[in-house]
């Protein structure tokens, strides 16, 4: 056991463990990168005491921690163990979920995914209640993008054996993995388990599937799951206009191409910048000079920013 003697300075403190006192600096300024700096020299130390009131310190004073707080573990997983007993002995339950959350997400960047779940796990354990779905959210999306399915599969598993509630981001990296590898059989199972678990489409679901039909070639496919989810009232993000847009270029249905950009337009001027400009520059790379020339007239027309390179096109072979 060890306990907390302040001094006359309010930067510091001694932390006495035993026969060993040593001198805590806190950071002047505070920030996130100052605080990660000194657990990361503690925790070379195996100085656990000091990691331990650095992070009830620096949470107490609103700096969360990062995918840098732990980077000290990267060179010596067998610190694991101790900084899983400092995260549990911590004084806030919001403090301890933010901790875990970061130790996770560090673990899986170092790509020490099995570490990573073994901690999430622990964050559900004698009642710390220092987990939910968004603690396993980085396992998940790691293993779904090196397409590792069936281990992503088992930490659902594992979810729902700790009866953590799995929410629409844990199925939306399944789904975007599988579109990538134009496996549109495995969305619709994917699809069916979140309806059984009484989960709604969010925009990221709809592009994962916009994405996924574009991927496959099934551009009439992808245009309808489009009007479908703006008729559901999901506003649909830029990248999932950018996936129709691409692929009816690619494809070589340019026209097509100008008519679907032309029927979302006159709405959201930063959505019609954006599709125009994507648009102009697919084009451009296909040496379509007419269809350019249409698109760019419209964005004059419309006043749409150009940026440098389109608006460079447009004074020197158009305008």
């Amino acid at each position: 056991m060890f306990t907390l003697r302040a001094t006359l300075k309010p930067s510091s403190i001694f932390i006495t463990s035993h026969r060993l006192i040593t001198t805590v600096k806190l950071p002047e300024p505070p920030s996130s990168a100052a605080y990660d700096d000194l657990i990361t020299t503690a925790g070379r130390q195996h100085d656990f005491a000091t990691v331990h009131h650095l992070l009830n310190h620096r949470y107490a004073n609103g700096f969360f921690t990062t995918n840098n707080t732990f980077k000290f573990i990267s060179t010596d997983l067998t610190l694991l163990q101790h900084v899983l007993k400092t995260l549990s002995d911590l004084n806030e339950q919001n403090c301890r979920k933010k901790c875990y959350e970061s130790l996770v997400s560090s673990l899986c960047k170092m790509q020490f995914v099995d570490e990573a779940l073994t901690v999430a796990e622990d964050a559900t354990a004698g009642g710390k209640n220092a987990a939910d779905a968004s603690t396993f959210h980085p396992i998940i999306s790691f293993l779904t993008r090196k397409k590792n399915f069936d281990h992503a599969w088992r930490v659902i598993e594992v979810m729902k054996a700790k009866n953590i509630a799995r929410d629409v981001t844990c199925y939306n990296f399944f789904l975007t993995a599988y579109s990538v590898a134009g496996d549109l059989r495995s969305n619709v199972e994917v699809l069916k388990t979140m309806v059984h678990e009484g989960l709604k489409a969010d925009a990221r679901t709809y592009d994962a599937l916009v994405l996924g039909a574009c991927k496959a070639g099934k551009i009439d496919g992808a245009i309808a799951i489009l009007r479908r989810m703006l008729e559901d009232g999901v506003k649909a993000m830029y990248a999932t206009y950018a996936h129709v847009i691409g692929s009816l270029v690619k494809l070589g249905y340019c026209e097509q191409a100008v008519k679907f950009v032309m029927s979302y337009s006159g709405k959201d001027k930063k959505l019609d910048s954006h599709n125009f400009g994507l648009l102009a520059t697919r084009l451009m790379a296909l040496e379509k000079e007419d269809e350019v020339k249409y698109v760019l007239e419209e964005m004059v027309k419309r006043e749409l920013d150009m940026g440098k390179v389109l608006q460079s096109y447009y004074d020197q072979n158009v305008k």
